[in-house]
Parts: C-alpha cells; sequence; structure tokens
C-alpha cells in the first residue's frame, strides 16, 4: 500500500516522517507524555509512506526546531489561506501525483488535511459540472487515489465559500476561538521547548484543557449539528461535496481543533474516526500506534490492496 503524506503548516515531511517513526529526532524532553513506539513501527514493509515538502518556505511551528531535527526547513502549502492559493496548490498536487504515483492513499496532519479534502470537494465539483467530451470528463479517472487518513485534520472554509458554501456565522466565530486557542497553546509549547527546566515530569501539553471550545467528554455529535454544520443527507451541505472514498479520522478530544476534526468526520460518507485522546499531535503511545497503524490495515483492505 503507497501513502503520500502531507505535512502540517510550518513543519515538513521529514518532521512528519518522525512524527510517525519509532522514535523522535532531537528530542530530549517529554512534553506530550509520548513514547518510543510508533505508527509505522507497527505495519509491515508492504506499506510504503512517502514523505514530501510543501511548495512554499514557511516559518517553523512553535518549538518545531527544539522537537526534531529541522535542518530540512519549513513549508506549507500555500502562502496565504486564499481560495486562488489553495487551487494552486490543488494543481501542485495534480502534478505530483502524475509525477510520482500511483498512490493507494493520502494521509495529511492538520493544513495538509485541508489540501487534502478540498482538492476532493473541487475535484468532485470540477468533474460533475465538466461536459462529458471535456478532458477532466468521463474520460478522466475519478480520482489519482482511493482512500484518505486525516490526522487533526478540518475543512477549509476558504475552499468551501469558494465552492458556493454558505457557512452558518456561528461556526466562523468557533472556527476562529479553536484557532487561536490552539495559538495560545503552542505559544505555550514554544515556551516549555525554549525552558525545558519548566517542564513537569508526567505533565502533557494537552493536559491543561481550560481554553478548549467543546466540552470535553461529552458525546460525539450526529449528522444534525455537528458544531454547528448540518452534514444530513436532505441537509444545506452539498450532495457532491460529501468525501465518498473511504476515509479515517484521527484526532485528540483535547485538541482545541477538535470540533474542525469532526466537521470534516461527518462530511465524509465512508468513515472510521479514532480519539487518541491527547492534543494536536500524534501520541507515540504503543496503544495509539497499534490502534492507527490497524485503521490504516483495515482500510487497505477496504479499497483491495
Amino acid at each position: 500500500m503507497r501513502i503520500l503524506c502531507l505535512h502540517g503548516k510550518g513543519t515538513s515531511g521529514d518532521i512528519f516522517r518522525s512524527q510517525t517513526d519509532s522514535k523522535q529526532v532531537g528530542a530530549e524532553h517529554d512534553l506530550t507524555k509520548e513514547s518510543t513506539a510508533a505508527l509505522r513501527a507497527k505495519l509491515d514493509a508492504s506499506y510504503v509512506f512517502d514523505f514530501v515538502d510543501g511548495p512554499f518556505a514557511s516559518t517553523s511551528a512553535p518549538g518545531v526546531d527544539k522537537l526534531f531535527d529541522a535542518g530540512s526547513g519549513a513549508y506549507s502549502w500555500w502562502p496565504t489561506e486564499s481560495a486562488q492559493s489553495i487551487r494552486s496548490a490543488h494543481a501542485w498536487l495534480d502534478d505530483y501525483l502524475a509525477a510520482h504515483g500511483p498512490y493507494d492513499a493520502l494521509m495529511g496532519f492538520s493544513q495538509g488535511c485541508l489540501l487534502i479534502s478540498s482538492y476532493l470537494m473541487h475535484r468532485a465539483r470540477d468533474l460533475g459540472s465538466a461536459p462529458r467530451s471535456s478532458s477532466v470528463g468521463a474520460n478522466s479517472p475519478p480520482l489519482p487515489f482511493r482512500a484518505a487518513i486525516f490526522v487533526c485534520g478540518g475543512l477549509s472554509f476558504t475552499s468551501l465559500a469558494a465552492l458556493g458554501v454558505a457557512i452558518p456565522p456561528e461556526v466562523l466565530a468557533l472556527e476562529k476561538r479553536s484557532a487561536e486557542a490552539l495559538h495560545a497553546k503552542t505559544r505555550l509549547f514554544r515556551e516549555l521547548a525554549s525552558q525545558p527546566d519548566q517542564i513537569q515530569r508526567g505533565v502533557g501539553l494537552w493536559d491543561d484543557t481550560s481554553g478548549l471550545v467543546h466540552e470535553l467528554g461529552a458525546p460525539l455529535p450526529s449528522d444534525e449539528d455537528v458544531f454547528g454544520m448540518d452534514f444530513t443527507a436532505t441537509g444545506p451541505f452539498p450532495a457532491d461535496l460529501f468525501l465518498t472514498i473511504p476515509t479515517v479520522h484521527v484526532f485528540g478530544s483535547r485538541d482545541p481543533r477538535y470540533p474542525a476534526a469532526l466537521q470534516l468526520a461527518h462530511a465524509s460518507r465512508v468513515r472510521k474516526m479514532y480519539d487518541h485522546g491527547g492534543g494536536h499531535d500524534i501520541p507515540r503511545t504503543t496503544e495509539v500506534s497499534e490502534r492507527i497503524a490497524g485503521l490504516i490495515a483495515q482500510l487497505g483492505r477496504d479499497i483491495g490492496v
């Protein structure tokens, strides 16, 4: 099973590789109570993960230089989140898939998830509206991959707006608050990474949940109301924009961006979800690694790999 991996903003392909590796490169201090087990170590050699850098240089995500060997630089998938920049990223992804594919699945972390989900939605809209004789019409393959894995993901409301989707004001307000909460947490991350003597043994970065915009421990939402969005079959979300390929959604209930991850999950018709209980990261505990690896293995079976 070949999987193309798209990193988060301010990191790199090498850093995403180390996030899923059996040991953390350059880490001397345990900010998130992670062990040395990781998901790729739980899969055999038939699973091939390719990690690629985004096309734009970026400032490093807070603390990355302290926790990982960031010598390869930091990147993002677009310089600013505009509809035009996102569409340019889609074109870049098309070119990369054509040159280096085929891939069975794409796996994204954070901004990488926004790229994958917006790509799928725009592609579905483009194919659905193209004339039968068009080069993007019926003679083209529906998709250059068959499944997707989203880790700490979300929807791009900028992209959805470009597709004509009306986002309720309360949803946009919650999005802003959750992003601000994550930024506040990452500022603390930077401070702790710079002052490791301030780290309390056994206390994780995500243990303080006071800034969350959602209720920790609340039941999972239904399609009718996913933090203000209606994903029912008869609801306002356009039917052609639902993701229809098999998907896996990995998220943490202590992540300030937890609502965004669930909104993306409910925009997927064929989904498996896993809450690792942490924050905006990939915990390296054996239990979490085995669960995610198992979901990837099942995804491969689901698509016949």
